[in-house]
């Protein structure tokens, strides 16, 4: 599978797979002297609605470090984002690396997660149907690492990278 250009650097590849608690850096391009964070929230969960597909709940935080391993307070409320459902491809390909595991917590989530689908219905990340909107609200799909980069640059205010292979 090829992978689109993007802001992020790959960090580590690796082919363990990601839990629920994980702690993860990324780093982009631009920023070569800062790392942020992201959180796998859950790895079984159904947005987007794939049928035999388990997407793996992220949270990206606006809170960075010039060091991978010196993790700033990740709050729920510091979203950079709105919740992703990833595939698996941002870890095996190296642009998260896992840099603590352990369980999560009440005050490390959301008390409810909301996305909207194409119909403008909102959904829960199980795919249990929500009356009405739940902030913050994401994208009811599944997230490849274009598109995680694309909403990560968004929220930095970085140029989008284009794939100049298409021209």
């Amino acid at each position: 599978m090829k992978i689109p250009p993007t802001n992020l650097v790959v960090l580590k590849k690796t082919r363990r797979q990601p839990e629920p608690g994980d702690i993860f850096a990324f780093q982009l391009e631009q920023m070569p002297d800062r790392y942020f964070f992201g959180r796998v929230v859950a790895t079984d969960t159904k947005i987007g609605n794939v049928r035999d597909f388990e997407a793996v709940l992220i949270y990206l935080y606006h809170a960075s470090s010039p060091s991978k391993t010196d993790i700033p307070s990740l709050a729920p409320t510091d979203l950079l984002v709105p919740p992703i459902g990833a595939n698996r491809l941002p870890w095996t390909r190296g642009f998260f690396e896992v840099v603590r595991s352990g369980p999560n917590t009440a005050a490390d989530l959301l008390p409810q997660h909301c996305f909207r689908d194409v119909r403008g219905w909102f959904f829960d990340e199980y795919g249990n149907r929500l009356p009405e909107a739940v902030e913050p609200v994401g994208v009811c799909g599944v997230a490849g690492i274009g598109a995680i980069d694309d909403n990560i640059s968004k929220a930095l205010g970085l140029p989008l990278k284009e794939d100049a292979s298409s021209d």
